[in-house]
């Protein structure tokens, strides 16, 4: 137990650490604010530039960045009708009208408390159910992680997408470029065309800076000389009867997202739209209907996202697969730091796991901090030019890339990848899918082959799917998710629900 405590109050007592939650949260506010940046794309080049830090400093930083971007998407969903951040999507809908009324102070005030009450609990679900869940993982064998893998690529490439085929092609191209090297048994050549460059293999780090922040920022130029929007903010601080009043439906959307962001691939966007949704479904008698500036159209959806924050570190504390895109780039920087999120961690490493969710804890207690302070301030950060800020941001995707290996071809690779990114983009494939399928293409090839060796060929695989409980759920749930695409499930879910609705 003394142990424990000396790992959670190590952020309290290192003035490093400390500063570095601080500013990271305070940086990820203003990013996640500004449309077109993303705390992903914030994140991975964060990872670049502190991988030479002290690892528990540059683990603090990344961690203020995530939280503070998740709740700064909020920002400009109330203030300009663009959500700044994925998560914040639902926040638009009940946000923008409240800010037509005059009311964009109040309602930047209650979504500031209402993520800090969200992500707080988010962290206890992280606090209590993750050293469970490590004990569980142990009992995974290889065919389990492979099945587990496949099924973070299957939900992050379908959900929120129209179309499966969209999420699973980028989903593939990731494992193929993820294969380029040396194989990690043989040590054969694989893809490398006789260049000895690639025998290294593709960092991602260069692949998250290539397909979220150059690719962005090429998106981004066409708006470029779009005029920028002017704001009045005027009090934000909620009343504490404000907050009391909704205290129930907080705590219930942020249960619900939390486990939606411990689902691989969730993460908060989906959280926040589902309690948007089930808010709408359950709320009786708004004293303002849904999408005309209901507070429950705020506080649903704001506590959702930020406690999904919490939710995504769980498979990848335990299991080692992310919970969404940012933790698939926070694991790509612990394992720069010679750090090994996975089943053994926790009795490998227990200071780290105690660590996170005291930096995570930090990070929401500044997040209100610089959330109910600096409005002005950020009304003007948001105004500037974005023929200004991208060419920033290429510098800073550009410097990143060489500073992870010092090779000036990783900045080639990093061009190249922000190219691929804006195509996918365009044609609206999403990039996600890729820097999971890059980051998990190895934990699938080797698992695999290592189940085929263990199970004596793909029959042996076969069986085992039926004689082992755990197997056999993770097959259920990839089933699953593949046949909600299809067009005959939807139908008959449509139907099941009219006739429901008739009844």
């Amino acid at each position: 137990m003394g142990a424990i405590l000396s790992y959670l109050f190590t952020p309290f007592t290192d003035p490093l650490m400390l500063v570095a939650v601080a500013a990271g949260t305070c940086a990820g506010v203003y990013v996640g604010a500004i449309p077109g940046l993303t705390g992903t794309m914030a994140v991975s080049l964060l990872v670049s530039l502190t991988f030479g830090w002290n690892t528990h400093v540059a683990l603090a930083a990344m961690i203020g960045v995530f939280c503070g971007a998740v709740y700064g998407g909020s920002r400009s969903a109330i203030l300009l009708n663009i959500p700044g951040a994925p998560a914040a999507v639902a926040t638009v809908f009940d946000g923008y009208p409240l800010a037509q009324k005059g009311k964009a102070g109040m309602a930047i005030g209650i979504t500031t408390t209402q993520s800090v009450v969200g992500g707080i609990i988010g962290v206890l679900v992280l606090a209590i159910f993750t050293p469970a869940v490590s004990k569980l993982s142990v009992s995974f064998g290889p065919m389990d992680y492979f099945l587990l893998s496949v099924m973070g690529l299957l939900m992050i490439g379908t959900l929120g997408n129209t179309s499966m085929v969209k999420g699973l092609l980028p989903a593939a191209l990731g494992i193929l470029i993820g294969r380029v090297g040396q194989d990690s048994i043989s040590g054969v050549a694989r893809f490398t065309f006789g260049n000895t460059y690639l025998l290294a293999g593709v960092s991602s780090v260069v692949a998250m800076i290539g397909l979220y922040g150059v690719s962005e920022s090429f998106a981004q130029l066409k708006t470029r000389n779009f005029p920028v929007v002017k704001q009045d903010v005027k009090k934000v601080v909620p009343a504490f009867g404000t907050v009391k009043k909704y205290l129930k439906l907080t705590v219930k959307s942020s249960l619900i997202g939390s486990v939606i962001g411990a689902l691989p691939g969730a993460g908060g966007s989906v959280a926040a739209l589902l309690t948007y949704d089930q808010a709408k479904r359950t709320t009786k008698n708004p004293e303002v209907p849904f999408g005309e500036g209901a507070i429950e159209g705020l506080v649903a959806p704001e506590s959702a996202n930020n406690a999904a924050v919490g939710g995504a570190f769980i498979p990848m504390l335990t299991l080692g697969v992310p919970g969404d895109a940012v933790t698939a780039v926070i694991m790509g920087a612990l394992t720069i730091h010679g750090l090994r999120p996975g089943p053994l961690m926790m009795a490998e490493q227990p200071d780290l796991f105690y660590i996170i969710v005291s930096l995570l804890l930090l990070s929401n207690v500044f997040l209100l901090v610089f959330g109910l302070t600096g409005i002005r301030l950020f009304a003007k950060f948001v105004e500037i030019p974005k023929g200004r800020l991208i060419p920033i941001i290429i510098i800073l995707s550009v410097t990143g890339a060489f500073a992870i290996n010092h090779m000036l071809y990783d900045i080639f690779w990093m061009i190249g990848f922000g190219l691929l990114g804006y195509v996918l983009k365009k044609y609206g494939y999403p990039v996600s899918p890729m820097v999971l399928g890059i980051i998990l293409g190895n934990l699938i090839e080797t698992n695999f082959r290592r189940a085929l060796v263990s199970f004596r060929g793909v029959g042996g695989c076969i069986r085992s799917i039926f004689t082992r409980p755990i197997t056999l759920i993770l097959f259920l749930i990839i089933v699953y998710a593949i046949v909600s695409q299809t067009r005959w499930y939807k139908k008959a879910i449509q139907s099941f629900r009219e006739k429901r609705a008739k009844k």
